[in-house]
């Protein structure tokens, strides 16, 4: 058995306000499962993206001064979020998912039952796990400017209309694509090339290993070591580029002479032309930011210090 990571409470960051069902019965199960291994704990919940910025602040704030465990219930959102607030303090850090996608999660073998999860935190041991940052925000999963975040957008404004169901998304996504679809003009500057000029609908910046090989991408293996996956596209019709989607879905886009996929340490994105000074909407982990450009992605000078399983030793 590893030697516990903390010596103080676990502070809990949960994404959901008091009151739904679903919310106060993952609370509820939490809360018990802590208990019955007697570890103190505190819930901060939020309700809203600015509500749970100042509930992972207080939460670390709160770990930070009694030595204790920070943890985000949630989705990958959720995880940025904690995240963020977690960046340089080497606080270990827990993860209990309980989103829709749960790549962040899944990625590092972490367990959804919540009993599990507890005697994980309870047991394990803090090991160091790469993120990538774009700016001043930090992502776990994946940043993108282009196609996704137009997407991304659609997607919300139709959930908050007609409900969180996978046909509204596809909707969304079809409606998007059919309706803007117009090329970024960048100038690329990284580590593994000389300046390029490109176009391309969707300029994605990959940091989760299990994201990239769902898609087919054969660098994926790569990706965490101190690299992260550079993915664009090549301007296509609607069509095509729907049917270039549908091949990631179906886990193929690795021989589509389309894509181009590189593997950096560090990329700068310069829009140029008539929108060089314009602010870009960035999507990561899920979430959507208007930034700035140009926009400098890199692999974050800290890691989070998550409590995961041992690998195996021979994937070590």
């Amino acid at each position: 058995m590893a030697a516990r990571s903390f010596a103080g409470p676990v502070c809990i960051v949960i994404n959901g306000r008091s009151g739904s069902a679903e919310g106060d019965a993952r609370r509820d199960a939490l809360a018990a499962a802590l208990q019955s291994q007697g570890l103190k704990h505190e819930f901060f919940s939020a309700g809203d993206g600015s509500a749970l910025q100042r509930c992972a602040a207080q939460a670390v704030a709160r770990a930070h001064r009694e030595q204790g465990l920070v943890v985000a219930c949630g989705g990958d959102g959720t995880i940025n979020t904690v995240a963020q607030a977690l960046q340089g303090s080497a606080l270990p850090f827990g993860v209990l998912p309980a989103g829709t996608f749960n790549y962040f999660a899944r990625a590092h073998a972490l367990p959804e039952e919540t009993a599990a999860a507890v005697a994980l935190w309870r047991d394990g041991r803090a090991q160091p796990v790469q993120a990538g940052r774009v700016n001043e925000q930090l992502f776990v999963v994946n940043a993108s400017i282009g196609l996704y975040p137009k997407l991304l957008r659609a997607r919300e404004e139709d959930n908050a209309r007609l409900g969180r169901w996978r046909v509204v998304a596809a909707w969304a996504a079809l409606r998007t694509v059919l309706r803007d679809n117009r090329s970024l003009h960048l100038l690329l500057d990284s580590d593994a090339r000389a300046r390029e000029r490109v176009r391309t609908p969707t300029l994605f910046i990959g940091n989760n290993r299990l994201q990239l090989e769902q898609f087919g991408l054969p660098l994926a293996a790569d990706v965490g070591g101190g690299m992260l996956a550079a993915v664009r596209v090549r301007p296509l019709r609607p069509w095509p580029l729907i049917a270039l989607a549908l091949r990631g879905m179906l886990g193929s886009l690795g021989p589509a002479p389309e894509v181009s996929a590189t593997l950096v340490r560090t990329l700068r994105v310069q829009p140029h032309g008539r929108r060089a000074t314009r602010p870009l909407e960035v999507a990561f982990d899920g979430e959507l930011r208007t930034m700035t450009p140009p926009l400098h992605f890199r692999v974050a000078a800290d890691p989070l210090w998550l409590i995961k399983p041992e690998a195996p030793a021979d994937s070590a």
